[in-house]
């Protein structure tokens, strides 16, 4: 179902995209077996596109730049004056460091695992990088810069003069000699005697004392991590967001969200707190929180009931009550035991212009206008032929994954990942029928389905799809078999570019249309 979204203009909807395979690293080779700590748990890239970082299960992040402009950008601005360039970006691999190792809480007696929860970008500075990264209960804040390595590259010391420790440079330490040497490499002889009180230098100083050269010809990446904001969390931070004043930022776990600014480590301000007196009366948790990408007093958070609360920072100091309220209601005959549960909301994102919310539940990606809190402009139906499967996702977890969502740089388009490393892309404009799925490999398009009856992927083909699941319990939206275990649940889109990178459990996929 789509009504009135993104773009409305009045002209025809944009012809579907057709995606193609980028790059892949860490790719697996047939059989090969993941280790658990190579497991991508955090993709995002920086505001230009040029930078793109991802976190790990081992608590390392790794830093990708783009190859494709970095040395011809400014010939790269020319021949867009002329015609339009085809070259899809490319990345490489620039540098990666230790996040975060595992700890132990002794007062909790509570593991802390290194995992890498999420990344977000922060404003550059004199050629630097930073950025956030946070695991359960521990945000850092890092500094990514080029050093040049300093070597004592010729010492410039006259071969015939002492050097060091007071031998005769290509002397042997056996052959006698009548000088006697000083400590900096000085040579006293004739009149400047060690032993005479009256030693003086000469007149213009002694001719064989060199200083060092220091060279710094070569460079290399430094991580150094500038601030660390721990002890601030009760719970498990889910969402780290920057505020568009690039001097504070927000964290949030179950039950509150903190305000801090990014020079100051100890000390946070909570902005929210939705835990009740008592926990008994505990209803639904905070999953995701991001600040507005333009307001700096505008923040959205999401709850495990299916409700986006957006609240403005200027009406106190703590924001119980929110300005606006987004949710949308079911109908009471269609509620169930798995009702709660799959309106939980995994994920919340702004589009770039921040006049709408792309937010993302177990079934469903879901587009609200801040201007219309009467429900969502666009519904998108992701995982509707699981539905007769629910029980069985209840019993093995799968029910409570967490996928994340994320918009195009332009607003025409949203994407989601999906079981068997698949991800989907619907274009919200009104009118567009596009639904594209695709496979997080070498050949994206390969789950896709050519016969006509399904290739317009309406809405009423969907519920085909769903009455023929509930026949055939092995086939997922493409009528192929589905898996559990292979789940893409991170992906980001080029913020300016359509280009997706993608995880699937320790490779990182990248497209482009």
């Amino acid at each position: 179902m789509m009504v009135d979204g993104i773009g409305s203009s009045g002209g025809p909807p944009p012809q579907p995209l057709e995606w193609k395979f980028s790059q892949v690293f860490g790719e697996r080779t047939a059989g090969e077996e993941v280790q658990e700590v190579d497991i991508i748990s955090a993709i995002e890239f920086d505001k230009t596109g040029d930078h793109l970082a991802t976190g790990d299960r081992g608590g390392r992040v790794v830093l990708f730049e783009r190859s494709d402009v970095k040395d011809h950008h400014s010939q790269r601005e020319l021949e867009r004056l002329d015609y339009p360039i085809n070259r899809h970006p490319e990345f490489r691999y620039k540098t990666e460091f230790q996040s975060h190792e595992p700890e132990f809480d002794y007062l909790k007696s509570l593991e802390i695992e290194e995992k890498i929860n999420k990344i977000r970008w922060c404003q550059t500075a004199n050629g630097a990088l930073f950025l956030l990264s946070t695991n359960d209960k521990t945000i850092k804040y890092w500094k990514v810069q080029e050093k040049k390595v300093k070597k004592i590259c010729d010492m410039n010391v006259d071969p015939s003069v002492p050097v060091g420790n007071g031998s005769l440079t290509g002397s042997s330490s056996s052959s006698p000699s009548r000088k006697m040497y000083l400590p900096n490499g000085g040579c006293s002889e004739g009149p400047y005697n060690l032993l005479n009180n009256d030693f003086a230098f000469p007149v213009g100083g002694i001719p064989s004392l060199r200083l060092p050269v220091v060279a710094s010809n070569e460079t290399s990446l430094v991580a150094r991590c500038r601030r660390v904001y721990a002890h601030a969390h009760d719970y498990h931070i889910n969402s780290i967001s920057n505020n568009s004043d690039g001097e504070t930022f927000i964290s949030a776990d179950d039950l509150r969200i903190n305000l801090w600014n990014l020079e100051i480590s100890n000390q946070s301000f909570n902005i929210v707190d939705v835990k009740p007196a008592n926990m008994e009366d505990l209803t639904e948790v905070i999953t995701s929180a991001e600040f507005h990408p333009i307001h700096c007093n505008t923040l959205a958070y999401s709850s495990s009931k299916g409700s986006i609360r957006l609240i403005d920072l200027r009406q106190s100091a703590l924001c119980d009550t929110h300005a606006k309220l987004f949710e949308e209601h079911e109908a009471p005959s269609s509620r169930s035991f798995f009702t709660e549960i799959i309106a939980s909301i995994s994920d919340i994102k702004f589009a770039k212009d921040g006049r709408y919310i792309l937010s993302r539940d177990y079934m469903t990606l879901k587009l609200w206008d801040i201007n219309m809190d009467s429900g969502p402009v666009s519904t998108f139906q992701v995982h509707e032929y699981l539905r007769p499967r629910l029980c069985d996702l209840y019993e093995n977890d799968a029910i409570f994954d967490k996928f994340e969502c994320c918009l195009s740089g332009d607003g025409l388009r949203v994407a989601t990942g999906s079981y068997s490393n698949l991800f989907r892309v619907f274009g919200c404009v009104p009118g567009s029928n596009e639904a594209t799925t695709l496979e997080a490999s070498k050949n994206p398009m390969r789950r896709q389905v050519v016969t006509p009856a399904r290739s317009s992927r309406s809405l009423s083909s969907l519920t085909r799809v769903v009455r023929r699941g509930s026949e055939s319990p092995g086939v997922d939206a493409n009528g192929g078999a589905f898996d559990f275990t292979t789940k893409l649940l991170h992906l980001a889109w080029h913020p300016s570019e359509n280009s997706i990178a993608c995880a699937a459990a320790n490779s990182l996929y990248m497209y482009y249309a």
